[in-house]
């Protein structure tokens, strides 16, 4: 006879509140004999009995792929979020160069782009004021000679007791302000690097600086004069950069000379660039509430270009070390965070830790794990959720 009609038959004339006790303990023997209905696992008991919520993924539970594991090891602690840099030229190692007297372009001689060394040619100028200083100095020169005949003749006459001492005076003065007129138009000469002596109006522009000519607003024909704006090039040791960061006020006790800072360009994914702390300003921009901060950069490939912008990220002092985990890594449940270290292969046991600084896809753990501690870098919300699905109800 079947089960569920020797449990009717056995019903039949029974008073209803007996009847109903009696179905209810039918159900529960039903239940006990059925041999499809697991117990809780062992693991679940484990949890229940010593709140770990450990959990445990067989060797062939496909969750254990989107697990990954790794050591947590001390890396330098980083201090901020990173933050906004700009790359500018090294100032000490650019020279805006603009033409010191008038005249027109006749030749130009170099090119943006071009490496140029100190002297080299920059553009040729006819210069009607170059021929007037010529000419200047030429007429000088005749006064001082004239004026060196006349001393000299002056000096004869005196000797011989013809002339008086006042006209051998007179002579002497005129002769040493001929010599400091001509003096003072060589030196004019001497800073345009014009050779005394050539009257030609042809002056020649020279970069007073090695580097690369990395602007240039020159043209033929082009009229000429000094502190014209913009000026006529740019010439820049492009292979030394300074980079400017913009530091919150809240941050600039982290910041000091002689740190490393790390940059981040879009022209170059995954490449990273060191530069170095110079120099902090001493004035916050009321409006931005931050700080400028210079660094200098090598740039011995060129492969950094000024007004570049990147991402930089500034570096504890090399003996300043913590343990960063991805944020992948880090739960919160209540108040507190956690992560799951690895007690053996698929055994995960949720650790509590105490987080200090959250970066955007990275956190510092300042207490609850030691270094060498095996845990789950990506995965454990994952994990998380399966220790909550096993949770027995209460």
């Amino acid at each position: 006879m079947p089960a569920h009609s020797r449990h009717s038959s056995a019903y039949q004339g029974l008073p209803l509140s007996r009847l109903s006790a009696a179905i209810v303990l039918g159900i529960l023997q039903a239940a006990c004999d059925h041999n499809d209905v697991t117990p809780y696992p062992s693991s679940r008991l484990e949890q229940e009995k010593n709140d770990t919520w450990d959990v445990v993924l067989t060797e062939d539970s496909p969750k254990r792929r989107y697990v990954v594991e790794g050591i947590a090891e001390p890396v330098k602690r980083p201090l901020m979020e990173p933050v906004t840099a700009r790359i500018n030229y090294d100032e000490t190692r650019t020279v805006r160069i603009q033409s010191p007297i008038q005249g027109r372009i006749t030749h130009i001689s170099v090119r943006t782009g071009d490496e140029v060394r100190y002297g080299t040619p920059m553009l040729t100028a006819d210069s009607p004021e170059l021929g007037q200083m010529q000419a200047a100095y030429a007429d000088a020169r005749s006064d001082t000679q004239l004026a060196e005949r006349n001393h000299a003749r002056e000096s004869e006459l005196y000797e011989r007791g013809i002339t008086p001492r006042k006209a051998l005076e007179e002579t002497g003065a005129a002769l040493e302000k001929a010599r400091h007129e001509q003096e003072r138009i060589r030196l004019q000469l001497l800073n345009l690097n014009i050779s005394a002596g050539i009257t030609d109006n042809r002056f020649t522009l020279r970069s007073p600086l090695s580097g690369t000519v990395t602007e240039s607003h020159a043209n033929p024909g082009q009229q000429i004069w000094p502190d014209s704006s913009p000026a006529l090039f740019v010439v820049s040791d492009i292979r030394h950069l300074w980079v400017i960061l913009d530091i919150f006020e809240k941050d600039l006790a982290l910041i000091h000379p002689g740190q490393v800072v790390t940059l981040s360009v879009l022209a170059y994914p995954g490449e990273k660039f060191q530069a170095h702390v110079e120099y902090v300003h001493q004035v916050v921009d009321e409006t931005t509430r931050t700080i400028k901060v210079r660094c200098t950069l090598d740039n011995p490939q060129l492969k950094l270009l000024p007004a570049m912008f990147a991402s930089a990220e500034v570096e504890s002092d090399p003996d300043d070390k913590a343990i960063v985990v991805p944020l992948s890594a880090i739960f919160t449940e209540g108040n507190a965070d956690w992560l799951f270290t690895v007690t053996q292969p698929g055994h995960y046991h949720r650790k509590k830790v105490s987080v200090g600084l959250r970066l955007k896809d990275s956190a510092v753990i300042e207490q609850g794990i030691s270094p060498g501690t095996r845990m789950v870098m990506d995965g454990a919300f994952l994990l998380h959720n399966e220790a909550m699905t096993r949770q027995p109800s209460s």
